[in-house]
């Protein structure tokens, strides 16, 4: 059992409320909040809670990560269940989203309930489950969404493939409407997507194949059609460029229930961070131009963009270290999300309270997850945050098993000091914090 917690002198930032405030966080022992806010510092603590001082602190909803690679089952090697819990509780983040990419597919009931139970053993942060919208990603085969959903799933995915069968599409979205489904999408338009970086100058001074910015705003454009057809709910998992951005708002001003995210590499790098060839930096969808990084930080803080994820994709040496048009596509980024997106905060580009609530309440919200709140009554998942701590990103320090992250001796202020998990110290940071 949890034992009572209190935490007091926080600057308490909890977006379901619209809360900024000065205050103290009450834990109860059975891991929920009993109060949080200005008002709960004239509550007394309750017996044999344990009460530490947090002056220069802020507490925010534990942060949610909805789009997350793994490699169990199949590629343990580059990253397990329990590796990646680590990784995210050292990242602030208090639960996240498992995408399907396994081998075998997380496509059936067996394999949802084999991912969840691992869960519930080893890992120390809550992980949910993202099931394969066709059968072995393959596009051809719907999966069986009920059943799914009732073993746990929390929307469905073709993980890293798009979907091209368009007819397929509106059927899939029509059956997730009766279960209230979300159906969440990679945009990449089979064959104007197959380049290895942005079209454009800089591909052609290293003689790359090109992505042109179509490749995103075709499958788009199509999907926000069809989830206005079909009433369904649709979150578009990355978008990368400043005409996606357009296309999210036109089809909201006719009422589409749609939803979209973006990758926090979309909101730190552009192409010319490709530099001579680096690898680490190959993702998809590719980076793009400095002005289009700029698109995505202005849609998400004017709200156009819901959510900040961290497409947390490991690679091994063996698929990462090649020449940069044959390596893998991807990047770790749990541990460094949250630091990443506070550069925005930094600079003064985007609020604090809406990149809290991107990437905590927001996603709780679109996911139907039970968390992204520090209201009373709620499971106790709280993030404490020091925003200027400053620190060096080294391979030796990241906890994940595989160390492809784009921002290696990247230097950041702002990180994660402490993570709680139903009132549960999972991670700490410094032990002179008194943590």
């Amino acid at each position: 059992m949890t034992s009572a917690t209190v935490l007091k002198n926080l600057r308490i930032i909890d977006p379901s409320r619209n809360l900024d405030e000065i205050g103290t966080i009450i834990i109860g022992d059975d891991g929920r909040i009993l109060a949080a806010g200005k008002d709960a510092q004239n509550q007394g603590a309750p017996e044999g809670a344990t009460v530490r001082d947090c002056k220069g602190l802020v507490a925010t909803p534990g942060l949610i990560d909805a789009r997350v690679y793994v490699g169990e089952p199949g590629a343990e090697h580059t990253e397990t269940i329990e590796s990646a819990s680590r990784a995210a509780a050292a990242g602030g983040i208090t639960s996240f989203i498992m995408m399907p990419d396994t081998d075998p597919v997380l496509d059936d009931i067996a394999l949802v309930e084999f991912v969840q139970k691992n869960a519930r053993d080893k890992a120390v942060v809550n992980v949910h489950v993202a099931a394969a919208l066709t059968k072995r990603l393959e596009g051809k085969e719907m999966t069986e969404f009920g059943l799914l959903q009732e073993a746990g799933a929390v929307a469905f995915t073709n993980g890293r493939h798009g979907l091209n069968d368009s007819l397929l599409l509106r059927r899939a979205m029509t059956y997730a409407r009766e279960f209230d489904a979300v159906i969440s999408l990679e945009l990449k338009e089979k064959y104007l997507g197959n380049g290895v970086m942005n079209e454009g100058l800089f591909a052609s001074w290293l003689g790359l194949s090109g992505v042109p910015k179509e490749a995103e705003i075709i499958p788009l454009e199509r999907d926000l059609r069809i989830a206005g057809l079909t009433r369904a709910k649709y979150h578009a998992a990355k978008i990368s460029v400043a005409e996606s951005a357009e296309a999210m708002r036109v089809a909201r001003s006719r009422g589409a229930n749609v939803t979209c995210g973006v990758s926090i590499n979309h909101l730190s790098l552009n192409e010319n961070d490709i530099g001579e060839y680096r690898s680490f930096f190959k993702l998809s969808p590719p980076l793009r131009s400095e002005d289009d990084r700029i698109a995505m930080a202005d849609a998400l803080a004017d709200g156009t963009i819901d959510i900040i994820v961290s497409s947390h994709d490991p690679q091994d040496v063996d698929t990462k270290r090649l020449p940069f048009a044959d390596a893998a596509d991807g990047a770790i980024g749990l541990e460094t999300m949250l630091a990443a997106a506070l550069r925005l905060h930094h600079s003064g580009r985007v609020p604090l309270m809406r990149l809290i609530d991107a990437m905590s309440t927001r996603p709780a919200q679109i996911f139907g997850l039970d968390a992204g709140t520090l209201k009373p009554g709620a499971k106790a998942d709280i993030t404490l945050i020091d925003l200027d701590e400053p620190w060096l990103v080294s391979k030796d320090m990241l906890l994940s098993r595989s160390k492809n992250t784009p921002f290696e001796d990247a230097r950041f202020s702002g990180r994660a000091v402490a993570t709680y998990v139903s009132g549960s110290l999972r991670y700490t940071y410094s032990p002179e914090k008194s943590f």
